[in-house]
């Protein structure tokens, strides 16, 4: 068993660190605030200090990026974390294993694969290509071992205010009342399971094929909020699944007091028109399949019920 540091203790880093530690890794946790699950060594410290991420590496297998700085700060706090990240697995000859996106890919009209060009001209965007330029740069000239596994919008346990269809999408349905939703619930996209996120991570980490390129994280064929919301009122036996949009005039509203609410109208055009993500590829290299929908819904809704009333 290897030595695995995971950057980030958030919905995905958690769930990482819980499933390396199952598989008996010795885990780290870098955070700011030193939080993490049981059974990690939990360290508190800035992923943009690379002199403290080098020594919290040292002798280790992988280091994963699982960071997830503010929204509206992207431009000001990746570069220097990514960097830092950077040099530490340089440093230490640890495996750079990067949780990464689809904004820099832009607007597509077809399925993504990880051959497409990556043109977005988002800002958001531009920052995570020139994130994975960089690593794949230091890869290629032999410093450095890098990969990155690209998801789309996250939905499942633990997935709150943060996602799309989080606090504002589940509560209220399973209390018989209308979802909100921010975009037109019957375009039909891709959305990808948290867990299935983790395991491509683990897998890819440890794995000389999963080197030197960008993966895609298996992912179920697309669905609509609406037919997420169908799915979800069955398994759970409520009243028939109701949603509310709240229209973008509102949200720009909204934004002027929010930069979180700001932020999203940069990616709206993910939301209304086909989005779609093809996670084959990563599918038959390593044999791993997404977690089917009708158990990806059940873990979600059985996830909620357990929460406290908030």
């Amino acid at each position: 068993m290897g030595k695995h540091v995971i950057v980030g203790a958030g919905q995905i880093g958690r769930l990482l660190a819980e499933r390396l530690v199952a598989d008996g890794h010795e885990v780290t946790v870098v955070s700011r605030s030193g939080s993490g699950p049981d059974g990690v060594t939990r360290v508190a410290a800035s992923a943009a200090d690379e002199a403290r991420l080098t020594q919290v590496t040292q002798g280790a297998d992988v280091l994963y990026n699982c960071a997830n700085p503010q929204y509206h700060r992207w431009t000001q706090d990746w570069p220097p974390m990514a960097a830092a990240m950077l040099g530490a697995a340089q440093t230490n000859g640890a495996v750079l294993t990067t949780l990464g996106n689809l904004y820099p890919y832009g607007p597509v009209d077809r399925p993504m694969t990880e051959d497409l060009p990556l043109t977005g001209s988002g800002v958001k965007g531009l920052v995570r290509a020139t994130m994975w330029a960089d690593a794949l740069a230091a890869h290629e000239a032999g410093r450095v071992r890098v990969t990155e596994l690209r998801a789309s919008d996250y939905y499942g346990p633990g997935v709150r205010g943060q996602g799309h269809v989080g606090d504002r999408f589940f509560p209220p349905l399973l209390a018989g009342k209308p979802a909100t939703y921010l975009h037109d619930p019957d375009v039909v996209r891709s959305w990808t399971y948290v867990h299935d996120v983790a395991t491509a991570l683990a897998t890819a980490g440890s794995d000389e094929r999963a080197y030197g390129r960008a993966w895609h994280v298996p992912t179920v064929a697309p669905f609509s909020a609406r037919d997420l919301a169908k799915k979800a009122a069955e398994i759970a036996g409520t009243s028939p699944a109701r949603i509310r949009r709240l229209p973008y005039w509102m949200q720009d509203v909204l934004g002027l007091g929010s930069p979180m609410m700001r932020e999203l109208k940069e990616t709206r055009y993910q939301f209304s028109r086909s989005f779609v993500l093809d996670s084959s590829d990563f599918q038959e290299t390593f044999g791993r399949r997404p977690t089917p929908l009708d158990d990806a819904v059940a873990a979600t809704v059985g996830w909620w019920r357990a929460q406290p009333a908030r």
